[in-house]
């Protein structure tokens, strides 16, 4: 796939066939995306690549602390407010995803049902958890950024679906302990991965993306 076409294509996907994903394939894609730039070439991020029975057992584990309501912890603080630009676009995001879908906004088990979906990790065969060190400031953030944005468009490009989900990195302890990752270690951020399904109703969905004149401005 041609690279503008790759980016231009690229969207995030929520429903997923149980297709596993060859080893050799997801090889492929960490040689791809060792080559992403970083700060200094400090090369901040550290991948757990989560699959088959392990992926099984993680998933159970934080299902049960979501639909608990156990306290989420995330190691990067999630917002609590927003400018009025975004925060207006995140809101209609919300209310036309939920359309698109045909749950109306009061129906708590149907926007439950949902927000679960995320710990199943959308039906994906693999899930892919990006860390850094703990010491590390926003520069390395910043990197991690790069490198997942890599990952995304080299999973894009050899046929497969990607969901970067914020939501996941609310039990970053449950995951750290399970994965034997040490404390030291931060989780930015956790992508689902696989082959899309075509037939999944939450594949329907489009995002309503700015236009560059609302977000460009030109000098010379």
């Amino acid at each position: 796939m041609e690279l503008l076409e790759c980016i231009e294509t690229r969207r995030s996907i929520r429903g997923f066939k149980n297709t596993p994903i060859p080893r050799q394939t997801l090889e492929r894609i960490m040689r791809v995306v060792s080559n992403s730039p970083s700060y200094t070439n400090t090369q901040p991020w550290e991948v757990a690549v989560v699959s088959g029975k392990k992926r099984d057992e993680l998933s159970k584990i934080i299902f049960d602390l979501a639909k608990s309501k156990a306290p989420s912890k995330p190691d990067l603080p999630t917002p609590t407010s927003w400018p009025p630009g975004p925060e207006a676009r995140a809101r209609e995001h919300g209310a036309r995803r939920l359309d698109a879908l045909g749950v109306a906004r009061e129906d708590q088990v149907g926007r439950e049902k949902l927000r679960l979906m995320n710990f199943e990790f959308y039906g994906a065969p693999c899930a892919i958890f990006l860390f850094i060190d703990q010491s590390l400031g926003p520069w390395s953030i910043f990197d991690i950024g790069l490198f997942a944005q890599n990952l995304i468009l080299a999973a894009h490009a050899l046929g497969l679906g990607t969901c970067p989900q914020a939501s996941v990195t609310n039990y970053a302890d449950a995951i750290r302990q399970f994965l034997g990752i040490p404390e030291s270690k931060q989780l930015i951020i956790g992508i689902s991965i696989g082959y899309p399904d075509p037939d999944a109703k939450l594949n329907t969905y489009r995002a309503i993306k700015l236009k560059p004149e609302e977000f460009v401005k030109w000098y010379k």
